[in-house]
C-alpha cells in the first residue's frame, strides 16, 4: 500500500471526512482490520482564508509547497490536496516535488462522463466558481461548465465561509442551496459538481433533480485506488 500525503485543514471539517472516507475505502478493499497508510499536514485555516481573501496567492503557494515537501520528507508517495480552491496552486505543488498529485477535478470529470453528462454545473467558493483553474481542468475532459449568477455565487460563498467551515448546517442555507441547484438544472446542467469539500455537509442527492458529484467523496475514492494500485 502506498503512503498518501494529505494536505488538509482547509477546513478540518472536510479533512476529517477525507480521513474517514479513505480509511473506509481501504477497509472495504482489504478487510475489517485494514486502514490507510497516510500522513496529514493540517493548516490553520484562519491564516489560509485571510490570505485567500487578501488575494495573496504567492504566500499561499509558498505554504502549499512547504506542506508538499514536508510530506515527501515524511515518506509520502503521492499527494492529495484536500480542497478545491487551493487547486489553483496545483501546478506549483506539482513542480515542487516529484510525487504524483491527484487532481480533484479529474475524478469529478470522470464521474460526470460516466453518467453521460457533458454540460455540468459547478458550485464552490467564489474563487473556484469565478477563476478558471477548475473549469479549465474540467474542460480538458470535454465538459462544458456553467456556474450560478453573481447573486447566487455570493450566497454560496458566504454560507461556505460563515457556516460550513464552522460546522454549522442550517436548514435555511440548505433551502438556499436547493434553489440554486434547481436553477442550474433549469439552465441545462446534466449534473452538478459540488466543487467545495464542505458542501457535502449541507446537501445530498435528495436536494437536486440532477446528479450531484461530490468532489470530497470522489477524490477520496480515487486516493484509495491510487494507494492500492500495483
Amino acid at each position: 500500500m502506498k503512503t498518501i500525503g494529505l494536505i488538509g485543514g482547509m477546513s478540518w471539517e472536510s479533512s476529517a471526512h477525507y480521513y474517514r472516507l479513505i480509511n473506509e475505502g481501504v477497509r472495504a478493499a482489504r478487510g475489517a482490520t485494514a486502514s490507510a497508510r497516510c500522513i496529514l499536514w493540517s493548516f490553520d485555516f484562519a491564516e489560509i482564508a485571510a490570505l485567500q481573501h487578501a488575494g495573496d496567492w504567492n504566500a499561499l503557494s509558498l505554504r502549499m509547497v512547504e506542506a508538499a515537501r514536508a510530506l515527501e520528507r515524511a515518506g509520502a508517495q503521492a499527494l492529495v490536496l484536500c480542497t478545491n480552491t487551493m487547486h489553483r496552486l496545483a501546478p506549483d505543488i506539482a513542480a515542487a516535488t516529484p510525487l504524483p498529485l491527484l487532481h480533484i477535478a479529474d475524478p469529478a470529470a470522470q464521474a460526470a462522463l460516466s453518467l453521460g453528462a457533458r454540460r455540468v454545473g459547478l458550485i464552490g467558493t467564489a474563487f473556484t466558481m469565478e477563476q478558471p483553474f477548475l473549469r479549465d481542468r474540467l474542460a480538458t475532459h470535454g465538459l462544458e461548465v456553467i456556474t450560478p449568477d453573481a447573486q447566487d455565487r455570493a450566497e454560496i460563498h458566504r454560507i461556505i465561509y460563515d457556516e460550513l467551515i464552522a460546522g454549522i448546517v442550517s436548514p435555511v442555507s440548505r433551502a438556499a442551496y436547493r434553489a440554486i441547484l434547481h436553477r442550474l438544472a433549469e439552465q441545462g446542467a446534466e449534473a452538478i459538481i459540488l466543487g467545495c469539500t464542505e458542501i457535502m455537509l449541507l446537501v445530498d442527492e435528495s436536494d437536486s433533480t440532477v446528479p450531484l458529484l461530490d468532489t470530497t467523496a470522489l477524490h477520496a475514492a480515487a486516493a484509495v485506488s491510487l494507494a492500492l494500485a500495483d
